[in-house]
């Protein structure tokens, strides 16, 4: 009974969103403010019934009713109550149903907090949202239904895929769905705006904070996925240039430039038709996401779908609403009027310029990814582009961006003075110079790494002097300059984290990629293996029995300068349902560096191969992750970010109402 309810649930959300893709636009054409409000009631009525759907298919795992095949192939009773919960995601169909669910969400969510957007724009925007939900919900009931029965149900599950057995995928896909989904909303406030013919700063104000939230929830998701290839494949890398990640960094590169641009549109009027087209752009690549991730031109373990039919039904969805989208604004965008001029060394020019590195990075990254794809399906060879491809082209091209960041927040609107903020930075090139000398004599070799390290420290104290400036640091006495740190906005704060991290990002990155250190090696019990300064001995290994595994373990101890740190133990999980093994790394962290080890194949007399590494600084590159979202949840709790008209508007009202001397 429970998946039946989950599927009419899905019908009647269905009709709901084919509802609000259509009335509000007829009452948007006819002026008709009662059908322009039906948008609200049946966007949050829409979210209603797919919340009720997708608790129907959480029930169904939660009791392991496997009458339900998507339970059946995904689930076993044995499995942890938290897998069980995150096997609702872990496969095609359950991830879809996520996927519309975050959908609708999206749409309720502007529908309840829209009060301060007008009629047209906000029904037209949902419009929009219900035109793609819809879409999806047809996807899900023709192609990828998730409460299809089973005429004959088996006693037991198969078990979900081993791999997805772990706590990081129980955090990683939600967070990069709220990502990818959360740019439908920019998406629909971009057709909006074309339906309609209103482009202004006012509206870069009321699309920000959706576009800022989604920005925030990809960083997390793409940081949480990155960590979690890193422990649970046991290669020992944290970003392998694979084509489905390649398909979540491209839409997170687009929201970064959609980001600036859109702030260039809110302060100065103008980027007004590059910000729509952005913003039409970042959800399309959201949308090719899905197509690579289920349409079966690619394997890879972050893949859920390899059935053609579904992958060309994706296509078409991508064809009409890219191909519409583009369409329309090729015919609507001629119309607009543009912005507000600028001198090319001025904010607008060095946001300008951030755009300009961020796209052509993102196109190399789309290029890389499709190009393997493309020549395969018109000629039938097949190459690989891999990560030499990627750093020689993706780079370079970051470089510029990351030298240019301290200067962006430095300048003035309109026109800078260029010599005045590099003096101004001068405090933060001579730390970076320092930095270069410092790590050049310390680590010496690659040439490059130096360079690095000096870019990310000028990138963060970069950021530093930038609040240093706004508060007065070195200025006025200590309680002023605190007293203005606090009433900073946070929009200013934001962006310091941001840039900040970014920094600490690429410290991260020049540390374990310059520097890492590997050993490969078969071990006996009592052997010995030095790493990096730490000694490892090999104490044993053993059996256990888990919940729906066995796990082979092996105990190290780990020493430096004989004294003893600790005890690791890696391991291999054996799932019988599957017939499939998994890696468990074990990790020792040594401030933001870290010691990791893995197993390989155990021989017959005891042997065992492992795989250690130590990767210095490897902890940054996380950690800079979480302070880029930090900074992003600090610009969207700014109340500037959540009022309806900008400041300039509301300074020239106020003038109008002033009476005349």
């Amino acid at each position: 009974m429970i998946p039946e309810l989950g599927h009419y649930a899905l019908v009647l959300a269905l009709a709901l969103a084919l509802a609000q893709s259509t009335v509000p636009l007829i009452g948007v054409r006819r002026g008709d403010a009662a059908l322009m409000e039906i948008a609200r009631s049946t966007a949050i009525a829409q979210f209603a019934f797919a919340a009720v759907s997708f608790a129907a298919l959480t029930a169904s795992y939660v009791m392991s009713d496997f009458s339900v095949e998507n339970v059946a192939l995904n689930s076993h009773s044995a499995m942890p109550l938290l897998y069980k919960y995150t096997s609702v995601w872990g496969n095609h169909e359950g991830s879809m149903l996520l996927w519309v669910l975050i959908l609708a969400l999206f749409g309720a969510l502007f529908a309840w907090f829209s009060s301060n957007v007008p009629l047209a724009l906000r029904a037209s925007a949902l419009a929009a949202q219900g035109w793609v939900a819809a879409a999806f919900y047809l996807f899900i009931l023709l192609t990828s239904n998730p409460f299809a029965r089973l005429p004959a149900p088996p006693i037991e599950g198969l078990d979900l895929n081993p791999i997805l057995q772990d706590i990081g995928l129980a955090i990683h896909p939600p967070l990069l769905y709220v990502g990818y989904v959360g740019f439908s909303m920019a998406f629909s406030f971009a057709v909006a705006a074309l339906l309609i013919g209103r482009i202004d700063a006012a509206w870069a104000r009321w699309a920000r904070p959706w576009i800022l939230t989604a920005w925030i929830f990809l960083t997390l998701g793409i940081a949480m996925g990155s960590y979690w290839a890193y422990y649970e494949l046991g290669w020992g890398g944290w970003w392998f240039w694979d084509p489905v990640e390649n398909a979540s960094l491209m839409p997170w590169i687009a929201g970064t430039a959609l980001l600036h641009s859109a702030l260039v549109m809110e302060k100065r009027g103008a980027l007004k038709v590059w910000t729509i087209l952005l913003a039409i752009l970042t959800f399309s690549l959201s949308l090719m996401g899905a197509f690579l991730v289920r349409s079966g031109v690619l394997t890879s373990v972050h893949t859920f779908a390899t059935d053609p039919t579904r992958g060309v039904f994706i296509l078409l969805i991508l064809v009409v609403f890219v191909g519409g989208s583009l369409a329309l604004f090729a015919w609507r965008a001629p119309m607009l009027k543009q912005g507000g001029l600028f001198a090319p060394i001025s904010r607008e020019g060095a946001l300008v310029f951030n755009n300009l590195f961020l796209i052509t990075a993102c196109a190399t990254v789309f290029v890389g990814t499709l190009y393997p794809l493309a020549l395969e399906a018109v000629t039938g060879a097949k190459i690989t582009v891999g990560a030499p491809f990627f750093n020689l082209t993706f780079g370079p091209l970051i470089v510029p961006v990351l030298l240019a960041a301290p200067f962006g927040p430095l300048l003035a609107w309109k026109r800078g003075d260029l010599l005045a903020v590099s003096q101004r930075l001068l405090a933060a090139a001579a730390l970076a110079v320092i930095a270069l000398i410092v790590t050049f004599i310390v680590q010496g070799r690659p040439v490059l790494a130096p360079l690095g390290i000096a870019c990310g420290v000028f990138v963060i104290a970069g950021a530093l002097t930038d609040v240093a400036e706004r508060t007065g640091l070195f200025r006025t006495a200590p309680q002023v300059a605190l007293r203005r740190a606090v009433r900073l906005p946070r929009s200013a704060w934001g962006a310091a984290f941001g840039h900040l991290a970014l920094g600490v990002m690429l410290i991260g990155i020049i540390g374990e990629s310059q520097w890492n250190t590997e050993r490969i090696v078969a071990m006996k019990v009592g052997d010995k293996l030095a790493l990096a300064g730490y000694d490892l001995s090999f104490d044993g290994a053993g059996q256990r029995q888990g919940p729906n595994y066995t796990e082979l373990f092996a105990t190290f101890t780990v020493r430096r300068d004989g004294k003893v740190l600790g005890v690791m133990e890696p391991s291999k999980r054996t799932f019988a349902h599957r017939d499939m093994s998994t890696t468990e790394a074990a990790l020792k962290t040594r401030g933001f560096s870290q010691l990791y080890l893995s197993l390989g194949e155990v021989e017959p007399d005891g042997t065992v191969a492992v795989r250690a590494y130590y990767k210095p600084l490897v902890l940054l590159i996380w950690i800079g992750a979480i302070l880029m979202a930090i900074g992003g949840a600090f610009s969207l709790s700014d109340r500037r970010l959540r009022v309806g008209a900008p400041r300039p508007a509301k300074a020239r009202a106020k003038a109008a109402l002033q009476p005349a001397e």
